[in-house]
């Protein structure tokens, strides 16, 4: 029989070791996302799949904010993280530190993800939009590329938090069984 662990028994880092520890060659970036909720969601995402960074870009909210907080869990202590008022000098800065760029958005020329390669030694950021008009025609335009989340129901759309959870989940996945994460 099958008994529910404590949380004394999961062995989880401090919030402090978390931050030193190896993590994916991915980064993460909220563009203009209105929901704190979703923004605590997020951090929990990155902290559970060990992104490497997390970016919050435009009108996205940010630490310290009680709102963020009750979805973070105290991850927004566990993840390398940075607001950035204007996100394409961030892109290109990211660019030029060898990252590949890639919206999760529905466009001409997606790829799905679950056909998305994940090479262990390459640098990825990805790209989150607002929860309305998702990621930004001009972030697209800069990007690599965009994947998609493959979907079979009627609204063919996910709610940010769970989108980052998935592609996150991807990546961690892949990675993790060609390293040591």
């Amino acid at each position: 029989m099958n008994r529910k662990l404590l949380v004394n028994e999961l062995n989880r880092p401090s919030a402090a070791d978390s931050l030193e520890s190896p993590k994916m060659p991915l980064v993460v970036v909220l563009d203009n996302v209105r929901s704190l909720l979703n923004v605590g969601a997020v951090f929990r995402n990155a902290d559970a799949f060990g992104a490497e960074e997390l970016f919050l870009c435009g009108i996205t909210g940010h630490p310290p904010d009680r709102e963020i907080r009750k979805t973070a869990l105290g991850a927004e202590e566990s993840v390398k993280w940075h607001h950035r008022p204007d996100i394409l000098p961030l892109l290109a800065k990211l660019r030029s530190k060898g990252y590949r760029l890639f919206a999760v958005e529905q466009a001409t020329g997606s790829i799905s993800l679950e056909q998305m390669p994940v090479d262990a030694s390459e640098k990825i950021c990805v790209i989150f939009g607002n929860e309305v008009e998702g990621v930004q025609q001009q972030v697209i335009d800069v990007c690599d590329g965009c994947i998609e989340i493959p979907q079979a129901g009627a609204k063919h759309s996910l709610n940010v938090s769970v989108s980052s959870g998935v592609v996150l989940w991807h990546y961690f996945s892949h990675f993790k069984s060609r390293t040591h994460v």
